[in-house]
């Protein structure tokens, strides 16, 4: 009988591979010389190699599951290695990472330990005195006007440069010009606190020619309310005027066969330089009442008092009151050449000068002021860092699906609905990252604070970490008591830490 590896001639069989299943089937007589196997077998190699790296590269990765236990154990060899040197070897981990535990111990550990045990101690370190520092810190009028004043930063600061930020990086996406604009808005983080705090020192100074803000705030109010003009006007001690609640009135009354002359002094001669020449008054016609109000001063002091000298100024846009039994009956204002007239219904009253042609000019907003000092602050703080909320909000803003917001707009929603039900939901990670960060920078404010805060409101506008510096390095040092608020400061700071840690360890499990 014909063997299966040897058919006989002219019979077909099958061909049983490795496995035991058969072939696909065998036409013709088979060689059955070793020499003519071997040949085959040699001629075939290179096809079977060529084929499975083919099907190796036509092959689509598998994933973790798809793989057999034996690929699994082979891939994590490298990485069992590894650890394992690690084990046998811990010291090389020690190593590398001494440099960064030795800068962390001398500038965090250590001087968080020192500060704890110098806050249980004296003044001068000398003796332990227990909790009689933290006593101190809570009957002190100074440090609970810090407490006071770090929970409005804490509350106010975070939120408006966290709303701002998110307004512009939304507003921004809608304009051309909108990378201009956010550069603009974050250029002041560039800037060092020390030098912001000198730039709104200058920019809330009191006086108009010297602060951006009064010089503001006094145009735009001068533009709708009536000012002084000569704010700085008086009567010479000996003119027939007397003084009352700010006005002058002249002793004597007045008539129509007269003239009034009410001269002035106290201006210096450089703010009536643009001035005309004072002119005498008209003869007075018809019952009527004239007269004239200048700058009685001549440089030099070569004029008659009472009388209009050549050289004299006068003064224009006075107002002038006809006052009988202390009520006014007329009213008139002087002109360019310091000449006013009054009806006839004048004859027999006295003139008054009112107070508002004397009235001191206004001078602004004491920004720096015990009320608004701390407001005043946190403005040029919200000024360097809405940049720095705009810029992270942005970042998130980009990563929200686009396809979302139009499906908002198809359903029907404005805009307004798009941004507070869409938007501002899908950014609340983010809006809560950039929340949580300025508030543990708030916590810390410092360098604007005692830059931009005069001595005379310092006190009001103090916050913990001034008044940690001012109690250690001020006027009496006493580092028991700094040390304290130190530790009380770093108490408030670790629960804020701890929150935004636990936020970013869950944003990474999603």
């Amino acid at each position: 009988m014909p063997t299966p590896s040897q058919p006989g001639s002219g019979a077909t069989g099958d061909i049983p591979d490795d496995a035991g299943a058969p072939d696909a089937p065998v036409t013709g007589a088979a060689t059955s010389t070793s020499s003519s196997t071997t040949e085959g077998a040699t001629a075939t190699a290179p096809k079977t190699a060529s084929s499975t790296a083919r099907a190796a590269d036509a092959a689509p990765a598998r994933t973790p599951a798809e793989q057999t236990s034996a690929e699994r154990s082979g891939a994590g060899t490298a990485v069992g290695k590894g650890a394992s040197a690690l084990r046998r070897r811990p010291w090389i981990a020690a190593l590398f990472l001494l440099p960064a535990l030795v800068v962390l111990g001398a500038l965090v550990v250590y001087p968080i330990a020192y500060s704890v045990f110098r806050s249980f101690m004296n003044a001068d370190g000398s003796s332990f005195v227990g909790l009689d520092n933290f006593t101190e810190l809570f009957t002190d009028d100074s440090t609970l006007i810090a407490f006071r004043n770090n929970l409005v930063w804490v509350i106010v600061a975070p939120a408006v440069c966290t709303a701002l930020g998110l307004i512009f990086a939304v507003l921004t996406e809608k304009v051309r010009w909108g990378t201009a604009f956010k550069l603009l808005v974050f250029m002041p983080m560039a800037i060092s606190m020390l030098a912001s705090g000198i730039i709104f020192r200058l920019v809330y100074e009191q006086d108009p020619d010297r602060g951006v803000a009064n010089a503001m705030w006094t145009t735009v109010h001068d533009t709708f309310a009536e000012t002084s003009p000569w704010p700085d006007a008086r009567p010479r001690t000996d003119a027939p005027l007397t003084i009352s609640k700010g006005a002058y009135t002249t002793k004597d009354t007045v008539d129509a066969g007269s003239p009034a002359y009410l001269p002035l002094v106290g201006i210096p001669p450089k703010e009536a330089g643009d001035a005309a020449a004072a002119k005498k008054p008209a003869k007075a016609e018809g019952g009527r009442i004239t007269g004239a109000v200048w700058l009685d001063f001549v440089k030099g002091g070569r004029s008659e008092h009472g009388v209009i000298d050549q050289q004299e100024k006068a003064l224009a846009g006075i107002k002038v009151e006809a006052v009988k039994d202390g009520r006014k009956v007329a009213e008139a204002t002087t002109g360019e050449d310091g000449t006013f007239t009054l009806p006839a219904a004048a004859d027999g009253a006295k003139l008054r000068l009112p107070a508002s042609n004397f009235a001191a000019p206004y001078n602004g907003i004491d920004w720096l002021g015990p009320t608004l000092v701390t407001p005043a602050i946190i403005g040029s703080y919200v000024w360097m860092w809405a940049g720095f909320a705009m810029v992270l909000i942005a970042a998130g803003l980009a990563g929200v699906p686009r396809e979302l917001l139009e499906q908002a707009r198809v359903d029907g929603c404005n805009e307004w609905k798009v941004f507070r039900k869409v938007t501002v939901p899908l950014l609340a990670p983010v809006l809560g990252v950039v929340t949580v960060t300025l508030m543990i920078n708030v916590l810390k404010i410092f360098d604007l604070v005692y830059v931009i805060a005069p001595g005379a409101t310092q006190r009001e506008a103090n916050v913990l970490a001034l008044q940690l510096y001012l109690k250690s390095f001020g006027g009496s040092p006493d580092q028991g008591a700094g040390s304290a608020i130190a530790v009380v400061l770093l108490l408030l700071v670790v629960p804020v830490m701890i929150l935004n840690i636990r936020r970013l360890r869950r944003e990474s499990r999603r």
